[in-house]
C-alpha cells in the first residue's frame, strides 16, 4: 500500500476532529470514475464513461470520430495543471458543451446508456463497495459528483451492484429525453471537471440532507476534485486524493493540495481503516 500524509501533524488534529464529530456529522463526498472505479486494469488505464462512450460501439463511428477529434484537442488542456487555471476551465465549458450537443445530434438513446453500464470495464475499486456498505449501514451521505457520467449511467451501475441506497445521491449531467428514449438537451448547464463549485452541492436537493453535517471526507482523483465542496461551510475537510497516472510529474502538486494520497491504483483499505475510526456519538 503506497500512501502519503504529507503533513501527519494536520492529518491528526482532522482525524481527532472527526472522530469528535462523530458518524452523525459526517458526510462523503467523492468523485466517480478512476475515484471509486479502478484506474487501472491488467496493466492498462481505464477510460472514463466518456470516453468509453466514445470509444465503444454504441453511436456512429462518426460520433466517435468527431469526438476523438474534440478530445485530442481539450484533454491535453485539461491535465496540464501549469496553464491558468482560467484557461483550463473556459476550455472545459466549451469541450463538454461541444461533446453534449454531438452526443445529441449523433442520437444518443437510454439504450446506449443500458449497453454502456454492461461495459466489463468499469471494475470498482476492491473496498469501494464496502465503504459504500458501511455508509449505508450508518446513514452516512454519500454524495457522488460526476462531470463524465451521462444521463443515468452512474445510478445505473451502482444499481447493478445493488448499491443504489437511499443514503447515495449522485449529481451528474443529466438529459431531457423524448418519449422514444432519445436525448434532447442537457438539463442546467453541464458539470465539468473544473466547474464542480459552481453550486452543485448548495442546488441539489441533497443539500438539505446534509447542510448540518459539518465535517466532510472528500475523494478525488484530479486535483480539481477539491472544488466540488464549493462554498458550502465545512468544520472539517478530509482530503484524500488517488494519484494513479503521471505519478512522478503530478506527486508534488497532489502532495500540497490533498491531506492523503494514495498512490498506483490503491484500493479503499485506508479509506475503510479510515472511517472505521469514526463512530455514533450518541
Amino acid at each position: 500500500m503506497s500512501v502519503i500524509i504529507p503533513r501527519p501533524g494536520e492529518f491528526g488534529k482532522k482525524m481527532k476532529a472527526l472522530a469528535e464529530g462523530g458518524l452523525e456529522d459526517l458526510q462523503v463526498l467523492t468523485d466517480f470514475d478512476r475515484t471509486l472505479t479502478k484506474a487501472i486494469i491488467n496493466g492498462e488505464q481505464v477510460p472514463s464513461i466518456m470516453k468509453l462512450l466514445r470509444s465503444g460501439p454504441y453511436l456512429s463511428p462518426e460520433y466517435n470520430a468527431a469526438a476523438d477529434a474534440l478530445a485530442a484537442k481539450y484533454h491535453p488542456i485539461e491535465v496540464n495543471l501549469e496553464l491558468p487555471y482560467e484557461t483550463r476551465r473556459k476550455a472545459m465549458e466549451e469541450w463538454w458543451t461541444t461533446h453534449f450537443d454531438l452526443l445529441v445530434k449523433s442520437g444518443l438513446n437510454r439504450k446506449h446508456l443500458e449497453q454502456l453500464v454492461s461495459d466489463k470495464k468499469f471494475q470498482f475499486r476492491d473496498g469501494a463497495l464496502k465503504a459504500v456498505d458501511y455508509l449505508h449501514k450508518h446513514d452516512v451521505p454519500l454524495v457522488v459528483i460526476s462531470s463524465s457520467g451521462i444521463g443515468e449511467t452512474i445510478p445505473m451501475l451502482l444499481e447493478k451492484q445493488g448499491r443504489l441506497y437511499d443514503n447515495v445521491h449522485v449529481i451528474t449531467n443529466e438529459y431531457n429525453w423524448d418519449k422514444k428514449g432519445n436525448a434532447k438537451s442537457v438539463k442546467g448547464p453541464a458539470i465539468h471537471v473544473m466547474n464542480k463549485d459552481e453550486g452543485a452541492l448548495r442546488k441539489n436537493p441533497v443539500f438539505k440532507t446534509i447542510k448540518d453535517r459539518k465535517n466532510v471526507i472528500l475523494l478525488g482523483d484530479s486535483i480539481d476534485d477539491l472544488k466540488m465542496i464549493g462554498d458550502f461551510k465545512y468544520d472539517q475537510l478530509l482530503s484524500i486524493g488517488f494519484l494513479d497516472v503521471n505519478t512522478e510529474a503530478n506527486r508534488a502538486a497532489y502532495h500540497k493540495a490533498f491531506d492523503v494520497v494514495l498512490e498506483g491504483d490503491e484500493s479503499f483499505s485506508y479509506v475503510n481503516e479510515i472511517l472505521g475510526t469514526i463512530k455514533w456519538k450518541r
